[in-house]
């Protein structure tokens, strides 16, 4: 059980970086390139290349290769509605925070 645990922490922290969690969401829709990825993501092509390569080697994506260029998808769906899931989490944190605030502010 031990080593389950320790595999999801790994897991974990690969989506603990908003520039990859952008990778995810740009991915959602299906397979796309890294010119693609540029231009949906605010960020440089190395940056881009290094998050690329951890995504990879954590298995949340696969690539393929034709001619030039890299094509990236998602390895499987669930992890979008595992970061749905999350954000829903997130979101209900926010809005009971708000409603807190608003309750104190009277």
């Amino acid at each position: 059980m031990d080593d389950l645990f320790r595999m999801h922490a790994e897991i974990c922290k690969t989506f603990a970086n908003p520039k990859r969690l952008e990778v995810i969401n740009a991915l959602r829709e299906g397979e796309k390139t890294a010119s693609e990825l540029l231009k949906d993501i605010n960020i440089s092509k190395a940056n881009l290349s290094q998050h690329m390569a951890i995504l990879i080697e954590k298995g949340v994506v696969l690539s393929r290769r034709e001619g030039l260029k890299v094509f990236y998808k998602l390895s499987d769906k669930k992890i979008t509605m595992a970061c749905d899931l999350m954000r829903q989490v997130l979101i209900s944190h926010l809005e009971e925070n708000n409603r807190l605030l608003k309750k104190f502010k009277k």
